[in-house]
């Protein structure tokens, strides 16, 4: 059989024709701004309140963002009755009070990832969202893209036929003052960056079955740097690696009896990617701007609105069975390479 000519359209709908949710923002730092602005921008969902630690932290951010509702508090905020899904966008460590929070205010739920800081965690909430009857989702904005629904089209259709290998990588450069440097907040690459690279390998090639690595401390008390191999039940193999130290491409490949799919840009953003034919003489390519997160996020929001407005209670974009498998290979490569949270209070 030939390799085909063309790539498939993304399915995506129109954001601005999602139906508006009433939205409670629950946190007040940078993630929460950058949701807030891409949403306002791109769709018609509607940013009601925000609750923050402080009524002035709330009330700097309300005016900021020209929202009408500003609560001194979480509680406050999820018990609101004009609210109907709670976005919560506080420091990871804090994703699994929060959550459960909201969830037994019987409110929708998207937890900024990664959605808990260990699988018992995530186990909990998502056990807690599906005993209350609510709609739960780790927001994974990746998974959200229009190009990711292209890619799920390509493996969906067998076109680079069965994975054998996915390469994927991570770097930043973040300043000595930032909280990834904190311990007490659960800091190191692993959770903040890591999760990109990691829910792509377990996406593709499931929870492994082994993972064998190595690791840089950090002064600070935080793990620096990681760079790990793992290998799934079925012989495929994949490699992740993560830094705190400086920008790296964030590029990954992943590799097929049949054929490749290359990433131009950054992975995770917005952007163009191409796939080949096994003997690369036939390269299709999906053209897409590189963005960030004014591009991309709304996107998670326009479809979990359509989601909740259909009774669906996750998203098909990123179901709760794969974030806990992302926190099961997490977890498997904290324990191989001896990182642990100590420091932010989690006791396994």
């Amino acid at each position: 059989m030939s390799f085909p000519t063309s790539l498939p359209q993304s399915r995506l709908e129109p954001a601005r024709e999602a139906p508006p949710l009433r939205w409670g923002i629950l946190g007040s730092g940078w993630i929460a701004a950058k949701f807030t602005e891409s949403v306002k921008a791109h769709t018609r969902q509607v940013i009601a309140a925000v609750g923050s630690r402080s009524q002035t932290s709330a009330d700097r951010f309300a005016n900021e963002w020209n929202i009408d509702k500003a609560y001194g508090g979480y509680d406050t905020l999820v018990q609101a009755p004009d609210i109907d899904i709670i976005y919560v966008a506080t420091p990871h460590g804090e994703h699994h009070r929060h959550v459960l929070l909201a969830i037994e205010a019987g409110k929708h739920v998207l937890v900024e990832k990664p959605i808990a800081l260990n699988h018992a965690q995530a186990a909990e909430m998502v056990a807690a969202a599906r005993s209350k009857g609510v709609f739960f989702a780790e927001a994974l904005w990746t998974y959200f893209l229009p190009k990711f629904d292209v890619i799920q089209q390509v493996l969906d259709d067998g076109m680079i036929g069965d994975i054998m290998s996915v390469y994927t990588e991570y770097g930043e450069y973040l300043p000595r003052d930032h909280r990834i440097f904190d311990a007490r907040l659960a800091g190191g690459p692993l959770l903040d960056l890591g999760t990109y690279p990691v829910s792509l390998l377990t996406r593709l090639l499931g929870v492994p079955s082994r993972v064998v690595g190595i690791a840089t401390s950090d002064p600070a008390g935080v793990n620096g740097q990681l760079a790990v191999a793992m290998i799934s039940d079925h012989g495929a193999q994949g490699t992740m690696a993560t830094t705190l130290y400086g920008f790296t491409p964030a590029n990954a490949a992943i590799v097929g009896t049949k054929g490749s799919i290359r990433f131009m840009t950054e992975f995770h953003l917005p952007g163009s990617f191409e796939v080949w034919s096994l003997d690369g003489s036939t390269r299709l390519t999906y053209e897409e701007p590189r963005g960030a997160h004014f591009e991309g996020l709304y996107h998670e929001a326009a479809g979990i609105a359509r989601t909740i407005a259909r009774g669906g209670l996750e998203s098909p974009c990123r179901p709760l069975d794969a974030s806990l498998d992302t926190m099961k290979t997490l977890d498997a490569i904290r324990h191989a390479l001896g990182i642990d949270f100590a420091g932010a209070g989690l006791q396994e």
